[in-house]
């Protein structure tokens, strides 16, 4: 989940075609579409088992998102080196880590601690894992392509979801549990495979040794410019507090959850594919707002607790999830405000923040459930996202994309 010319809305813009004839984009998608599988499927396998042996919707949310809580450790620690190590391998390397670290989560008699310690490393090495394929997608997609790159790769986030929710489900009433881990370390070998046999070997963009001293001191340097500032906030919370929600669809319908994650995908695939290819340049700098409270909005709903049918939650899971598309919006923003030899390290800062962001509101949601129940849970952060939003679209305009050469100029 950055651009300058215009991709859409005119007779040049870039095509589905002409993206995926782009050398090297196809390797790199499909190791991705592996990768967001394999934790997919994982994912699930874990939340189910952790639900099943505690029945907490805390430990349940945590088990499922809770490696993106460590991504805020990794992204004050490792994203130096997101510009600072040969791409092919750091990916394939990310990759074999994940399939390990999964594979030992589906040890029977693992204690509960050790299993959410192990989540907590893969938390951390995500983290750098993101920054590297971010980076990488911006050498070999031109600029005036990026947007429907990151746009095709967020559609397949969307669509492996839906496919992975739905084997993860059969997965878990075939092979249980620990067998659906399996299936999704598998996958993680896929992805590694992938990676190192579809791309080829490229130099790191940035000279140098990478550091936690200087992962500090470019993460200060790129929130040190007020506009930049808020659009890292923009794509960090209001779309972490959905996802807080989203980790409450075990605990509120445990039968259903694997329906709702499926409605949510399919929401974000309709988002993403509209966003990134239709949505002429003079509406993007007005739709991402609008679009963001559409993503919290239908939330609201679930303060009617038992009283919402189901067929009314799944829709208004999947309308909600539409509104993932605005990140694809204000990364073009956040893009156009970097420069080239820090994008990886930029892009790594907004995929680690967003994702120890959705951590967070996991976590938060997790209790809030605790204390009242899943669903007036998700109505209170669909609350709190809508403020939030509403609090940064006066400050958001003042972070319109750059021009081009403006852009290119500007350093972090």
């Amino acid at each position: 989940m950055p651009l300058s010319p215009p991709l859409s809305g005119a007779s040049a813009a870039p095509r589905y075609r002409d993206l995926l004839r782009t050398p090297e984009f196809t390797p790199l998608f499909l190791a991705g579409s592996a990768q967001v599988a394999a934790q997919t499927v994982a994912g699930l396998g874990l939340a189910t088992l952790v639900f099943r042996a505690t029945g907490s919707p805390l430990l349940s949310a945590l088990a499922m998102f809770g490696p993106s809580l460590a991504q805020l450790l990794g992204a004050t620690t490792l994203l130096s080196a997101a510009d600072r190590l040969p791409p092919r391998t750091a990916l394939a390397v990310v990759a074999v880590v994940f399939a390990a670290g999964t594979a030992v989560q589906a040890v029977s008699g693992m204690p509960l601690g050790a299993a959410f310690g192990l989540l907590a490393v893969l938390g951390v090495v995500g983290s750098l894992g993101g920054g590297v394929r971010l980076g990488l997608l911006g050498e070999i997609v031109p600029r005036e392509r990026y947007l429907l790159g990151r746009a095709v790769m967020n559609m397949a986030v969307g669509l492996c979801q839906i496919a992975g929710f739905a084997a993860g489900g059969v997965l878990l009433t075939v092979l249980s549990p620990r067998g659906t881990l399996l299936a999704g370390a598998a996958l993680y070998l896929l992805a590694a495979l992938l990676y190192r046999f579809g791309l080829t070997a490229r130099p790191p963009r940035a000279a140098g040794r990478p550091s936690p001293a200087e992962t500090w001191r470019t993460n200060a340097r790129l929130l040190a410019d007020r506009p930049r500032r808020l659009l890292y906030l923009a794509l960090w919370v209001p779309n972490g507090l959905i996802v807080g929600c989203e980790a409450l669809f075990v605990a509120y319908a445990p039968d259903r959850a694997g329906l709702l994650f499926a409605c949510a995908a399919v929401g974000m695939l309709v988002g993403d594919t509209v966003v990134g290819r239709f949505v002429p340049e003079r509406l993007r700098a007005r739709l991402a707002a609008p679009l963001q409270f559409l993503l919290a909005a239908p939330y609201l709903l679930f303060a009617l607790g038992t009283g919402l049918p189901p067929v009314a939650a799944a829709a208004a899971v999947a309308v909600s999830a539409v509104g993932y598309g605005a990140s694809l919006l204000y990364q073009e923003r956040l893009l156009a405000r970097v420069p080239e030899e820090s994008s990886g390290h930029a892009l790594g800062l907004h995929g680690s923040g967003m994702l120890a962001c959705q951590g967070l509101a996991a976590a938060l949601a997790g209790g809030l459930a605790q204390l009242t129940s899943p669903a007036t849970a998700m109505a209170l952060l669909a609350v709190a996202s809508l403020a939030v939003t509403a609090a940064l679209t006066a400050g958001l305009s003042s972070a319109a994309p750059r021009s081009p050469r403006t852009a290119r100029r500007r350093t972090a």
